[in-house]
């Protein structure tokens, strides 16, 4: 006898596996993962509260199925490693922490095609309180389960069934309309769950996963994209979409990452706010997908502070695959990871000129009012600009307004290739500097092409209004033209200066100078405060 092998405690394991962290609508989703790993097109859940209170919870899908062998290795605490390692059911607890999170008594239903017998076992967490002992059950499948089989599943699949559901509710209630209510609460926010986490697996213009259908009693669960993506604007540049990360062997696997900045409360009407944004402080932060099942919404993950109202509009896209499983460590229930220190370092560092846009962005309602009180003239400085044509500066040869890049001959040389905004059809008055509300990287000043029609492009320069040096100091020096031409001036020389210095290999340096001097100017000015309305008042007439 090996002295060594020291084996749980059946009774005290089994009832402390169901303190995991699982609530409802995530042990749903475990459930619903090993059915998309199953291979299953349609997967059905089935709520019934009968009328002496109990409650049974089933999900049919129509998967692959498993054979007799199949279903006790499923059943097994700690069943045996997936084949397949992209597979949604990853650790071998999931089915039975998640379901003994919820119920006392869980079956498993199964069979590979529709001429095998149906094959069956039971946990029942008193049995084995009472045996002390990792005994599972074998009844037999009753008439009414092998019906529930061929609606919920089909031919083939898995029939998961909850009983004895003493956790469902959140509290204990009377035989009544207040429990059947509570119950249609609980069906409504597991759907609401379950399409943000499957959403892509949901939606059928999502082509980054196989297409699922999921039903709810019958009824189709719709995805719900977080990121809004018909009205909201991507933010992070291409070429920072990708991320490389270092596993602990030294290898490096690659994940994606996109900004989201979705619309201002003001931009959209009530109901589509509801249904389709649902801003909050909470919904802001890190949507974290593993093979396109989400598994963390929402939360900053110390990348940046708590949440707070100015950032509330901003939503990370993050993905990965499951190489990264190791890097991320996520937990038994996929309900969170962990970022690495220096990876959050570095996801700092990349997000913080989104994470500026977007507070930029919540605060543009008053500082609209404000732009719309007080509109800065720059016209004396396009006026100047104009009149001195001899100021160093590129000589635009051409430029391509599809991939948004002008050829120029500068300092660097000839027909130097530079990414930059390309205009057409801009006012003569405002053609080599002009104040707009189209920046989304937090700069506060960027280079563009510009033409009053659609060739002999000009350099020139475009302000951010929503950047705090333009609220704080153009607003206020708007009734002083010299003071509004000279930081204008100041501007545009430093933008020629760029531009007649770059090149492909100098671009990624002059934005690091630009987001560096912006990143400072918003610093200086962090207790600068908005101007008052008194201040925005029009000068009087001279």
């Amino acid at each position: 006898m090996n002295d060594l092998i020291n084996d749980p405690n059946a009774a005290r394991l089994i009832f402390g596996l169901r303190d995991t962290g699982y609530n409802v609508k995530t042990a749903a989703a475990d459930i619903i993962d090993n059915s998309i790993a199953a291979g299953a097109s349609e997967i059905n859940i089935d709520i019934q509260l009968l009328a002496d209170g109990r409650k049974i919870v089933s999900f049919g899908d129509n998967g692959h199925g498993m054979d007799a062998t199949g279903v006790w290795n499923a059943m097994r605490y700690g069943a045996d490693k997936r084949q397949d390692a992209k597979s949604l059911g990853k650790f071998g607890l999931g089915l039975k922490t998640a379901s003994s999170s919820v119920c006392k008594r869980y079956s498993v239903i199964s069979r590979m095609d529709s001429d095998a017998e149906l094959a069956k076992l039971t946990w029942d967490l008193e049995h084995v309180e009472r045996q002390n002992a990792w005994e599972m059950l074998r009844p037999e499948v009753t008439a009414d389960e092998s019906e529930l089989f061929e609606q919920l599943c089909g031919p083939s699949g898995a029939l998961v069934v909850w009983e004895h559901c003493d956790r469902i509710l959140s509290k204990d209630y009377a035989p009544g309309t207040k429990e059947q209510a509570a119950i249609k609460r609980m069906s409504e926010a597991l759907a609401k769950h379950i399409s943000l986490v499957f959403h892509r697996f949901l939606d059928e213009n999502d082509d980054r996963e196989r297409n699922v259908t999921i039903r709810i009693n019958d009824v189709p669960v719709p995805p719900w994209n977080p990121f809004y993506p018909q009205r909201s604007e991507q933010v992070l540049a291409p070429n920072k979409q990708k991320l490389i990360v270092e596993l602990p062997d030294g290898s490096e696997e690659t994940a994606e990452i996109k900004a989201w900045i979705l619309p201002h409360r003001r931009d959209m009407e009530k109901e589509e706010e509801a249904q389709f944004a649902r801003i909050s402080n909470r919904a802001q932060g890190f949507y974290v997908y593993r093979e396109g099942r989400l598994i963390q919404d929402g939360g900053w993950m110390d990348v940046f502070g708590a949440p707070e109202p100015h950032t509330s509009l901003l939503r990370i896209e993050f993905d990965f695959c499951h190489e990264l499983d190791e890097a991320f460590r996520i937990d038994v229930k996929k309900s969170r990871i962990l970022f690495h220190p220096d990876l959050e370092d570095g996801l700092r560092k990349l997000l913080q000129p989104v994470y500026r846009e977007a507070g930029a962005r919540y605060r543009r309602e008053s500082r609209d009012d404000a732009n719309q009180k007080r509109t800065v003239d720059h016209s004396s400085a396009n006026k100047n600009i104009s009149n001195t044509p001899n100021t160093a500066k590129p000589l635009v040869t051409g430029v391509d307004a599809a991939t948004q890049t002008a050829e120029v001959n500068n300092n660097r040389g000839v027909k130097i290739r530079i990414k930059a905004p390309i205009q057409n059809d801009v006012s003569p008055d405002s053609i080599h500097i002009e104040a707009v509300t189209t920046i989304t990287n937090g700069h506060l000043w960027e280079p563009a092409y510009r033409s009053p029609g659609s060739s002999e492009h000009v350099p020139g320069v475009l302000l951010n209004k929503h950047h705090d040096f333009y609220q704080k100091i153009y607003q206020r020096a708007a009734a002083n033209g010299y003071a509004v031409e000279g930081m204008d001036l100041l501007l545009y020389a430093f933008a020629m200066a760029e531009q007649n210095n770059t090149d492909p290999e100098l671009e990624p340096v002059f934005e690091d100078i630009r987001d560096e001097i912006s990143t400072n100017l918003r610093k200086l000015l962090r207790n600068v405060p908005d101007p008052e309305p008194a201040e925005l008042t029009e000068p009087d007439e001279d």
